[in-house]
């Protein structure tokens, strides 16, 4: 009863973001505050190639970076065209299109980049492509503030497709676009039950979220409204409460029956659990770590934000894309950056051994869609 109880406060913690206060993206986090714990650190030296001290250093500079985006983007005014954390600088960088608007950015503490594009004229571009139907060999789009343009990925051996010509050449009429090439299409990450500490809906395994008042936050395509959620122990927990999946990928689900929330990031034993904080949205570039029930702690970094995803059951608009690894049974786990929430994992391609990419819905959009408050510590 002890050893059920305790995996019960580990298991919603950890894949929760909670607080004892209202967080949201706006939220700047006390300097005087611990960013992670040795846990977090351990997981960036390993899957990002840093020191101790490298890793520390990056969290500060990331955590610097992530307050003054705001501030910046208010600096650029109408020419901003975008921003994102320049890992070899150290610093925010913002792209303008008025070079008359860079000294105000600079001022700030950003450093800055003239662009052709502004953020808004690249966001009506991909509202374009978000109109239009995407064959499977199409597998995402977002807005690059680095590249100044529209990026779409196109799946390398799907490249030649007919249909995946034609909508790359609607594409490049609607604006300024880039085309990539990534090694698979993107796939969720549910799975059928097995072991481990995850949490079970149907046949289905998938991961918690962050917690809320009141039950945990987690990935849509898990399970629809109404749908029950079980335990690491086959025990109820609650209930879908709302559920959106595809257009989005979120979902809440209610506790009770004797389990309760904490602000708590599951450790594995791999790292330490790790204390949730708040939400402020890390920039393209930062550092960020997952936690899932499959492949427990892996890091990598931010690459693409507002990224419409092309599952083969439809279209998921404004996702987060990362070079962090899943694996099935990972779907709804929880992305932190330091000892910030960042989002809650969709899917993605590749695997734990050979590397991948993994999206996960913001988790700001989620507690602004259904009104739910984090736990944070």
């Amino acid at each position: 009863m002890v050893r059920t109880g305790l995996s019960a406060l580990l298991i919603i913690g950890t894949w929760a973001t909670a607080g004892l206060t209202q967080a949201s993206a706006a939220d700047s986090p006390s300097s005087a505050e611990p960013q992670a714990s040795a846990g977090i650190i351990t997981a960036m030296q390993r899957d990002l190639g840093l020191t101790k001290s490298q890793a520390e250093a990056r969290l500060t500079a990331e955590k610097r970076a992530t307050a003054l985006q705001g501030k910046a983007h208010s600096a650029a005014g109408a020419s901003f065209g975008g921003s994102w954390f320049d890992e070899g600088s150290g610093k925010l960088t913002v792209a303008v299109t008025d070079s008359a608007k860079a000294g105000a950015v600079r001022a700030t503490g950003a450093q800055t980049r003239v662009v052709a594009h502004t953020a808004r004229e690249l966001d009506a571009v991909k509202s374009k492509l978000d109109a239009l139907s995407a064959p499977d060999g199409v597998s995402s789009w977002h807005v690059d503030p680095r590249a100044n343009s529209v990026v779409v990925n196109v799946v390398a051996s799907e490249q030649g497709d007919n249909d995946v010509r034609a909508f790359v050449a609607k594409a490049r009429k609607a604006g300024p676009v880039t085309v990539k090439q990534t090694a698979e299409a993107p796939k969720t990450f549910a799975a059928g039950t097995v072991g481990g500490d995850p949490y079970y809906t149907g046949n289905v395994r998938c991961s918690i979220g962050f917690s809320v008042h009141g039950g945990f936050v987690t990935a849509g395509h898990c399970g629809q409204a109404g749908g029950a959620v079980r335990g690491w122990d086959g025990s109820a927990i609650g209930n879908f409460q709302g559920s959106s999946f595809p257009g989005n990928d979120y979902a809440w689900v209610n506790v009770g029956s004797g389990w309760w929330t904490v602000p708590v990031v599951l450790g594995w034993g791999t790292v330490s659990d790790q204390l949730v904080r708040g939400s402020n949205e890390a920039p393209i570039g930062a550092s960020v770590c997952r936690s899932g029930s499959t492949t427990h702690w892996h890091c990598g970094n931010v690459l693409a934000k507002n990224e419409t995803v092309n599952y083969s059951q439809g279209a998921v608009h404004q996702m987060t894309k990362t070079s962090v690894c899943a694996e099935p049974g990972d779907s709804g786990g929880s992305f932190i950056s330091g000892d910030q929430a960042q989002g809650v994992t969709s899917g993605g391609w590749g695997n734990c051994s050979g590397g991948g990419q993994t999206w996960h819905q913001p988790v700001n959009e989620i507690l602004n869609r259904y009104g739910l408050t984090l736990h944070t510590a």
